[in-house]
């Protein structure tokens, strides 16, 4: 077996799992679980009929790797629409299966691990793929505090010297996963003049990029970069994906775009990993890539969530509206000193509701593990029973204090 298979940590859900196997829920209430970042709402119709309409002929084939021209032109197209950036649909846009597969086997492409301290810088806490792609390309992962004065972004101006010049990976994720913070242009500006002085390649997960909640939309990386004149976009590549967006996240379609160079060796690497989406697939995600009013229904189902569910916790949790995606970042009252873990537990034993303990979404560096004392809600459900769920919160908490 590979033996950097060893350097995986059990996945978050895992070690949920195994947190609550011993845990009888209040069989008195319903389960609600803020768990998982599933999207349930309702996948649109005409994404559906989308679908189905090219099953006949869809199937008869063997797809391209590159994808189909005019899903790479739907791609461009609403790129153009959303960030105002151009791109060349042939040489740099590359549909994949969804973000995170594409996040992980961009590392697989990108990494030399002969180059003596190959390493990977991602934020802190981070979407666990971006670590495990580290690790099984063969380098090491540089974890990014976040910063609780600046809505958790992470502090990548505190990176040393030494760790950018051996960098060759940065993932980014904004809007944040679990904190919603959303990177600023100054942000932006620093890290591609890093890249610049080290030669790193940056990743910008950007698959909450639509749904945010005040009136301007996330700054994206390809957008910032049109900003401050880097048009070819050199070592930069976005990934996004329909899930969230969309809510199909069965689908498994989401793509990449930037930097043309990094594009064509990525497409190399995936003719040989085999991943290439279904005719099927592709036929829906044209159409659903050109369609906004699905996506502002959508956005305004998370607004009105968050506008109903965030008064209720404030009162009794430190949390506040994130920047954009569908997580609340909850600090657990003081009588818990910190442990995450006992809130998460007690919570689903005596209110039935399932919250995932943030210390399992970062990794403690400097002594400190910044998820700790911390929950991520994940508000997909509907919004009667993310209002329910809060409220059994404020009186789990109520009667502890």
């Amino acid at each position: 077996m590979n033996p950097l298979l060893s350097r995986l940590q059990p996945y978050p859900f895992e070690r949920l799992r195994k947190l609550t196997a011993d845990v009888t829920p209040n069989p008195a209430l319903r389960p609600i679980s803020l768990g998982i970042g599933e999207p349930k709402h309702p996948t649109p119709r005409f994404i559906q009929d989308a679908l189905a309409a090219d099953l006949p002929t869809g199937l008869a084939g063997y797809p391209p790797t590159a994808g189909a021209p005019a899903l790479r032109a739907a791609c461009a197209g609403w790129l153009q629409r959303r960030y105002g950036v151009a791109v060349d649909a042939d040489t740099q846009v590359l549909p994949v299966l969804g973000s995170r597969e594409a996040l992980f086997a961009l590392a697989q492409t990108v990494i030399d691990p002969t180059r003596p301290g190959a390493t990977v810088v991602c934020p802190n806490p981070f979407y666990q793929i971006y670590e495990g792609a580290a690790l099984l390309a063969g380098a090491q992962a540089h974890y990014v505090a976040s910063d609780p004065a600046r809505n958790f972004a992470p502090r990548w101006d505190q990176v040393p010297g030494d760790v950018w010049a051996r960098t060759q990976l940065v993932y980014v994720c904004s809007p944040g996963n679990p904190t919603g913070a959303v990177m600023p242009l100054d942000e932006w500006r620093l890290l591609f003049e890093l890249s610049d002085r080290h030669g790193f390649v940056i990743a910008s997960d950007e698959c909450y990029s639509e749904i945010y909640f005040r009136d301007e939309p996330p700054l994206g990386g390809l957008e910032a970069a049109h900003r401050l004149g880097r048009g070819d976009f050199r070592r930069l590549v976005m990934l996004t994906s329909l899930s969230k967006r969309s809510n199909v996240p069965g689908m498994r379609s989401g793509f990449v775009a930037g930097d043309a160079a990094v594009i064509k060796q990525f497409l190399l690497y995936r003719t040989y990993h085999g991943s290439a989406m279904s005719p099927v697939v592709a036929a829906a995600s044209i159409a659903a890539w050109g369609d906004e009013a699905h996506v502002q229904d959508n956005r305004r189902q998370y607004r009105e969530k968050f506008a109903a569910v965030t008064p209720l916790l404030s009162r009794v949790m430190d949390v506040t509206l994130p920047d954009a995606a569908f997580y609340l970042w909850a600090g657990v009252p003081p009588v818990w000193k910190s442990s995450d873990t006992g809130f998460a537990r007690a919570l689903l034993a005596q209110y039935n509701v399932t919250v995932l303990p943030g210390s399992y979404l970062a990794r403690e560096a400097g002594g400190v593990n910044p998820g700790q004392g911390r929950v991520r809600m994940a508000l997909v459900a509907e919004t009667a029973e993310c209002v329910e769920a809060a409220e059994r919160i404020v009186q789990f908490i109520q009667s502890k204090t």
